[in-house]
């Protein structure tokens, strides 16, 4: 029976060396993985509140505003004050931010078909399971 520990171990490696092969390829786009994850949630759904792109990264504002604020001085991105209320902050894409996506897209897109090949994983069937396992996490977070 696997151990919580040896699961941790697996997840924790794994993901270091995918975000490194990831990152190799950002780094002609001079964008960091970080960045890039930022980028990949507006790419999906752009006007976003802070805190909401925060919680679909588990990140908190304080992580995610020095972020937020490159990514504005790179003119990826905007940040408006909310008018109801100030301390909302909303980021919109900007036209440069939304047409680096398939920048991104064309510089990863090796990276999925050597992935596939050597792997013979089916992503999306792996995707599917990773993201049943944090919703379990969750749970077990909420828990205690």
């Amino acid at each position: 029976m696997m151990q919580i520990h040896q699961l941790s171990l697996s997840l924790y490696s794994s993901s270091r060396l995918l975000i490194q092969l990831i990152q190799n390829s950002l780094n002609e786009l001079n964008l960091t993985y970080p960045q890039f994850l930022v980028l990949s949630v507006l790419w999906e759904e752009d006007g976003l509140k802070v805190n909401e792109i925060g919680k679909r990264l588990y990140l908190d504002s304080g992580t995610l505003t020095p972020l937020l604020k490159k990514l504005e001085a790179m003119n990826y991105v905007k940040r408006q004050r909310g008018e109801s209320d100030e301390r909302t902050v909303h980021v919109q894409l900007t036209y440069p931010g939304k047409s680096l996506q398939s920048k991104v897209q064309e510089a990863i897109n090796p990276l999925n078909e050597k992935f596939i090949q050597a792997s013979e994983l089916n992503l999306s069937d792996l995707n599917h399971s990773l993201m049943n396992l944090l919703d379990s996490i969750e749970t077990l977070k909420k828990a205690n």
